[in-house]
Formats: structure tokens, sequence, C-alpha cells
């Protein structure tokens, strides 16, 4: 069982609930491991958007676009579910009409 530090009055609306919407992003899944885009050691910080993350630059060099996307999914190999992740499921399991919102693409929600 996942132990997550929620204030009581918190965790007692949560367990009442009948519907819940969650909003993350990529501070959820850095705790795994995965890189955020912006912030300390993201990709952004090693590498230049507009050089791969757009149909022009593919189109200049698909090799370095496809090496580019490849790293990013090598990086998200072995990575687990953190605490956060955890919460959520349990929130989830508990909760009637349960939904997350998110931008990530690392499969850990």
């Amino acid at each position: 069982m996942c132990k997550v530090n929620v204030p009581e009055r918190v965790a007692q609306a949560i367990e009442k609930a009948e519907h819940i919407c969650v909003l993350t992003g990529a501070g959820i899944s850095a705790e795994s491991g995965v890189p955020t885009f912006r912030g300390k050691d993201s990709l952004w910080g090693k590498f230049r958007p507009e050089e791969l993350a757009n149909a022009k630059a593919f189109v200049a060099n698909p090799e370095r676009v496809w090496a580019w996307y490849q790293y990013g999914r090598d990086r998200l190999s072995g990575v687990r579910p953190n605490a956060g992740h955890l919460a959520l499921a349990r929130w989830e399991s508990i909760t009637p009409d349960f939904t997350v919102i998110t931008q990530n693409v690392d499969g850990l929600h």
C-alpha cells in the first residue's frame, strides 16, 4: 500500500467523493526518473526544440529526429510508478467517477 502524506480533511474528502478530476504534468513522473522537457536536466536543456520537434526539422534531418525520439523512449525503459502515481491509482479504485488529465506519454498513470 502506498503511503502519501495527505492532510486528514483532504483524505476524508477524497474517500467520500463521487467525482474526482486530477490534472498532472511532467512533475509527477520526474520522481520516477522520467526527464522533463524544461527545468534541471531537461530534454530542452540538452536539445533545441526547433531542431527536433517539428515537421521542418524532420524533413531536414529525419535520422536525427528519429534518434532523438528513440532516446526519449529509451529513457522510459525501466521506469516505474512512484508514490504519486500509486496514490492516484488508489483514489481511482475508491472513486466512482475518476478522471486523470495529463500531457504525459510515459504510461505511468
